[in-house]
């Protein structure tokens, strides 16, 4: 299970556990009885893999995985293949920034309120304490000519009411993971694992976006509505473009596009393409969307590494003609106060989704500490989800929320986080309690793939890549 202990702030979630759990298992060969045997391995394509097509079956979404992950030729079985996903990226073992001894998170909650000042103007500035057990006072390193901005003064107050919250609710995890064995303070003292991304990783996607901006528009009639994974090797450049690829079977898969191989989880469907082929995906109506969106910000500008889309761009995303009725939607948000109040104050109420609740993910080091300081005026060791339920009939959003649980207020979803950028955790697991099974889910602005979900973005299969994967060997 990715879901390593629930408690009443929230989950602690091991990440790593449900990319492995997924059933990246594929087979080499069939071998027929009488001694016949048919190959499906893909021919080499210049990089070290030599690797085949099919999948021997997969275990359940969060059940173990049978088999010890060698590679066994058994007389009338496929011989299986099994792939985890390279362990160093998740190994983080200390704080990218340590916090001081006074703010370790297991040294507990103080109570605190935030006085923030400018050293340059500490000398003209009244400030009257609000009555509070005990003060946090954050001066800058360097002087400022001017005081905060708006925003950052919005930022600060956000965090100060949210504060003690994720405090608290992360101690109690980190001390269950602690007690459990899962987090192990002693690793604090070791040094983490450099995480080196293949330079080669992604670069058929990037050049495969460029290619996908001079495909000529393709008639809705014309397409073919889903082009289902069998026993080719490879996918067509347009197809993968222009209709959904599915998996539909238990087994994985794995894929060559431009020469590069992706491993694809059972039961699951891809369609990565710009917004406006995403006519494709309201052929069904989905009953849960989740959505990381390319906020738009002053880094992202400048590093020009990123694609990002602008707050009008985000609000034509066509979430109700996608969405079933009592969809649940979750949106991903920066901690920037101007994009949540965004989604809840503009882009919601313009999809017809009430805002239900605000949780917060939090990043932890495998020794239980904030990945970040809690304090830090820079970044925080937290993000936002904004969740919220799609309005329409009364009736039948009444009967459906009587079978499933409310949606809590606060909750955290704590974990250690990946070293590679806007790899998410699952919410799979998280959901689960408030959803009914067998749900269809959506996620837009994919990086990966899970099981039983549609991924839409136009890095879908970025983390799919067989060199973000190890191949288990026999001892």
């Amino acid at each position: 299970m990715s879901v390593v202990h629930r408690l009443a702030a929230g989950w602690l979630l091991d990440h790593l556990s449900f990319i492995n759990q997924c059933g990246y298992e594929i087979c080499d060969s069939f071998a027929r009885p009488g001694g016949d045997t048919l190959n499906t391995s893909v021919a080499s394509t210049g990089d070290r893999h030599a690797t085949s097509t099919f999948a021997a079956t997969s275990s359940s979404r969060d059940g173990p995985i049978p088999g010890s992950g060698d590679v066994i030729e058994t007389e009338g079985k496929p011989a299986k293949m099994r792939y985890v996903f390279r362990e160093e990226f998740f190994d983080v073992s200390k704080p990218h920034i340590a916090a001081a001894a006074e703010e370790q998170l297991w040294q507990g909650c103080p109570e605190v309120c935030l006085i923030i000042f400018s050293l340059s103007s500490w000398s003209n500035t009244d400030f009257h304490l609000p009555p509070a057990p005990s003060c946090l006072l954050i001066l800058q390193k360097r002087k400022r000519k001017c005081v905060f901005n708006q925003g950052e003064l919005d930022a600060l107050e956000y965090h100060s009411n949210v504060r003690k919250l994720i405090w608290e609710g992360a101690l109690h995890l980190v001390q269950e993971g602690l007690r459990s064995g899962f987090l192990h303070r002693a690793t604090a003292e070791l040094g983490c694992r450099k995480s080196v991304v293949p330079g080669h990783v992604g670069c058929g996607l990037a050049e495969l976006c460029e290619m996908a901006k001079h495909f000529p528009a393709v008639n809705e009639r014309d397409c073919q509505a889903v082009h289902v994974l069998d026993d080719e090797t490879s996918i067509p450049e347009r197809d993968l473009l222009s209709c959904v690829t599915e998996n539909s079977s238990n087994c994985a898969k794995m894929v060559v596009l431009m020469g590069q191989k992706y491993l694809v989880p059972p039961r699951s469907r891809i369609l990565r393409s710009g917004l406006q082929p995403l006519s494709q995906l309201d052929k069904k109506r989905y009953d849960v969307i989740v959505i990381d969106p390319p906020w738009e910000n002053k880094s992202v500008k400048r590093s020009n590494r990123y694609s990002h889309l602008s707050s009008w761009q985000i609000k034509q995303i066509p979430v109700p003609a996608l969405a079933a009725p009592n969809c649940l939607v979750v949106t991903w948000v920066t901690n920037r106060q101007k994009h949540l109040r965004f989604v809840k104050d503009e882009l919601y109420p313009h999809w017809s989704v009430k805002t239900l609740a605000e949780w917060h993910w939090v990043k932890i080091t495998r020794a239980g500490e904030f990945v970040l300081p809690l304090d830090s005026l820079h970044k925080k060791p937290y993000e936002v989800l904004v969740l919220g339920r799609v309005q329409g009939d009364v009736k039948e959003a009444l009967r459906k929320s009587e079978e499933v649980l409310p949606i809590p207020e606060h909750q955290l979803i704590v974990s250690i986080p990946c070293s590679l950028h806007s790899h998410k955790p699952p919410l799979t697991a998280v959901l689960a309690e408030f959803i009914k099974p067998d749900v269809e889910c959506l996620e837009l602005f994919a990086r990966n793939l899970q099981p039983g979900w549609t991924s839409w973005g136009n890095e879908v299969l970025k983390f799919q890549h067989i060199d973000y994967f190890t191949l288990l060997q026999n001892e």
